[in-house]
């Protein structure tokens, strides 16, 4: 096992100010970066080629779904 020298001097810049940095996780636990991460299977991948492409899609899709609203009759008093 090698021993470390303590007397070894640091040879990083000044600049380079590494108590700023933050250690990233790996895996499920991991901070998001902007927002919200939703997995596509790969089926679904393969249509959209990005996320503006998704997005655009669902937000059509929204919009569709609340012009075409079925309309439901309300149930009429007495019989």
């Amino acid at each position: 096992m090698k021993k470390v020298n303590p007397e070894m001097k640091d040879q990083l810049r000044p600049e380079y100010d590494l108590r700023s940095l933050q250690v990233r996780k790996l895996g499920p636990g991991r901070k998001s970066f902007g927002g919200s991460v939703v997995r596509l299977e790969p089926d679904v991948a393969e249509a959209f080629p990005n996320a503006e492409s998704v997005n655009e899609a669902l937000r059509f899709l929204i919009r569709i779904t609340k012009d075409n609203k079925p309309f439901i009759r309300e149930p009429s008093s007495g019989a």
